[in-house]
C-alpha cells in the first residue's frame, strides 16, 4: 500500500504521521489508528496497510511528538527492563486524553487535506482504545464509526474516563476486550455497557476469551494468530457498515 510521511500541524506543534492508501485514487473515507504505549512502528504500519487494502485512508499518528525523540520501542522486550517501563509509563501518563481529543481535529483535517474527507471512523489498541472512544466524544460531527481493541481503563474512576462523555458520542462503537486484562476488569466493562445503554449509543462490546491484553498487535508478546484474524473480521466488517452507510 502507498504510504505518505506528512507532519500534522497542531495547536502544541508537528505530529509526525503516516498516511496509508490503497493503490489508485485516494478514498473518501478516513480512519485513524491510535498507537499502544510504544509508538508508531512497522507492526503498526503493517496494521495500517492491511486496513487501507480494505478501501480506506489511514492515518497512524505519533502520539508522544510533545515529548522529543524516542524509540520506538520493542513491544516484545521494552517492559522487560525497568527503566524502559517507567519511561514509558511517564510517557503515557504526559500525554493526556485532552491532548488526544484536541489533536484529533488535525488529524481529521489532515486526512481530508488528502482527499479522505468523508466519513471517518477511528481505532485504538492498547492506549489508544480510550482514545478513540473519547475522540468520538469530542467529534461527534465527524466520526462515525469508533473502536478499541485491548484498550485499558475504559470505565475507569478518572475524570477522563470514556464512559463518563457516553451521552456525548453520536458514533457506533465496537469494544473487543481481552479475556483476562487488569486493565480492563469486568467491573468496568459492566460499567461500560450501561454507561453507553443509557446514553443510546449504537455498541458491541465482545469479549475475547482466551486472549491476553495485546493479542492484536503482531510484534506484542501476547499475539494471538487466530484471535487477530478475528478482531480483522470483526473490525473490517464494523467500518464497512458504518462508515459505508
Amino acid at each position: 500500500m502507498p504510504r505518505k510521511n506528512v507532519s500534522v500541524s497542531t495547536s502544541d506543534g508537528s505530529a509526525p504521521a503516516g498516511i496509508f492508501t490503497p493503490a489508485g485514487a485516494v478514498p473518501e473515507c478516513g480512519v485513524i489508528l491510535y498507537m499502544d504505549a510504544f509508538g508508531p512502528r512497522p507492526a503498526l504500519d503493517d496494521m495500517a496497510e492491511r486496513l487501507a487494502a480494505q478501501g480506506y485512508a489511514v492515518l497512524v499518528p505519533d502520539l508522544y511528538y510533545r515529548l522529543g525523540s524516542y524509540g520506538p520501542f520493542d513491544a516484545g522486550t521494552a517492559f522487560a527492563d525497568e527503566s524502559t517501563a517507567a519511561r514509558i509509563r511517564s510517557m503515557m501518563g504526559a500525554t493526556s486524553q485532552a491532548m488526544t481529543q484536541k489533536d484529533t481535529a488535525a488529524f481529521l483535517d489532515a486526512l481530508a487535506a488528502h482527499g479522505a474527507g468523508g466519513a471517518a471512523g477511528v481505532v485504538g489498541y492498547c492506549m489508544g482504545g480510550a482514545r478513540a472512544l473519547n475522540a468520538a466524544a469530542a467529534h461527534p460531527g465527524r466520526i462515525v464509526a469508533a473502536a478499541s481493541l485491548h484498550g485499558g481503563n475504559l470505565a475507569s474512576d478518572a475524570p477522563d474516563s470514556p464512559h463518563r462523555a457516553a451521552a456525548s458520542i453520536k458514533a457506533r462503537l465496537y469494544v473487543g476486550s481481552a479475556g483476562v486484562d487488569k486493565s480492563f476488569p469486568p467491573e468496568q466493562s459492566a460499567r461500560l455497557a450501561e454507561a453507553l445503554r443509557q446514553a443510546e449509543v449504537d455498541h458491541l462490546i465482545e469479549n475475547y476469551v482466551g486472549m491476553a491484553h495485546g493479542w492484536c498487535v503482531p510484534d506484542h508478546n501476547a499475539f494471538d494468530a487466530a484471535g487477530a484474524e478475528r478482531h480483522w473480521a470483526r473490525l473490517t466488517t464494523f467500518f464497512s457498515e458504518a462508515l459505508r452507510a
